[in-house]
């Protein structure tokens, strides 16, 4: 247990000694060049990543310093935000449509997520109007924009209404 410090604090606040060293295996498996760090493709083999619309942003998310690839420090990092201390879950939902890491998510940031998810099933034009929408419907402060605030109110009315709907 005395190796527990050499971890960074983020790291630890999130993880136990254990099971840092397990996520430190799982890195060791998915880095198939023994690089250090993940590549694209090898960060594409986690089981379920592969189908999923979002894995670019999911990717570029993990990679806090932005040189394309994630290390094992970002990948731990990257996993304890799905912990469930916290809003740091909700931090990486947002952290998705956040793509210029300002702290708000634009109209065109909301667009440019949205298209990776419906693809062609929607005329520009159409995911634009529900983007106009969503934005002015859920920008509580006016400003154009949604902030973290903004969207974790949002969110955590949805998940509300979803326990309310079991109990009925």
């Amino acid at each position: 247990m005395g190796n527990e410090a050499r971890y960074p604090a983020e790291m630890r606040s999130h993880f136990d000694y254990d099971e840092i060293k397990r996520l430190g295996k799982r890195f060791k498996k998915l880095d198939l060049d023994f690089s250090g760090a993940l590549s694209v493709d090898e960060f594409m083999s986690v089981p379920g990543l592969q189908q999923n619309p979002l894995a670019q942003r999911v990717i570029q998310v993990f990679d806090r310093d932005g040189n394309g690839e994630v290390d094992s420090k970002e990948f731990i990092v990257g996993t304890s935000q799905f912990s469930v201390r916290g809003d740091q879950e909700l931090r990486f939902a947002f952290n998705i449509y956040d793509m210029d890491k300002d702290g708000f998510i634009s109209n065109g940031e909301l667009f440019q997520v949205l298209k990776m998810m419906v693809g062609d099933d929607l005329h520009d034009w159409q995911l634009q109007q529900l983007v106009d929408k969503t934005i002015i419907t859920l920008d509580a402060d006016g400003d154009g924009r949604m902030s973290f605030e903004e969207f974790s109110a949002v969110v955590r009315g949805l998940e509300a209404l979803k326990k309310l709907a079991v109990l009925m």
